[in-house]
């Protein structure tokens, strides 16, 4: 079993789970001025959409930080990956926008013993 899938990364508790997932959707509009009366809007489309994915690596715990690398070199291509939830529901291409990383609690050597992160991700078919 596993969180989600984008691409052939896999999110499972053992190398990168997320504790937090948002999507959000937009859909144009465009307005017509009218005298005396409200704007008319017309249906354009449906617009952007996104997927915001958070959570903590703790290696001790869950997670392996060697996961945000793999994650890292894949936004690097650029290309879109199918976003795929545990489910079995297919959200569909997404490419990687944003990839945030906090590092806490570090040792003496500078290993952090907790990152929280969040990926954006945003649909491109």
């Amino acid at each position: 079993m596993y969180l989600a899938a984008l691409g052939l990364f896999i999110f499972e508790f053992a190398s990168w789970p997320f504790d937090e997932l948002s999507r959000r959707s937009d859909w144009g509009h465009a307005s017509a001025a009218r005298t005396g009366a409200r704007d008319a809007l017309q249906f354009t489309g449906p617009g952007d959409e996104s997927v915001s994915i958070g959570g903590k690596l703790a290696p001790e715990v869950a997670g392996s930080f060697g996961a945000i690398d793999i994650l890292r070199a894949m936004a690097d291509e650029g290309d879109e990956y199918q976003f795929v939830l545990g489910t079995g529901d297919v959200w569909g291409g997404y490419v990687i926008v944003g990839l945030d990383e906090r590092r806490k609690y570090m040792l003496v050597d500078g290993t952090p013993r907790l990152i929280d992160f969040t990926v954006d991700l945003k649909r491109a078919s």
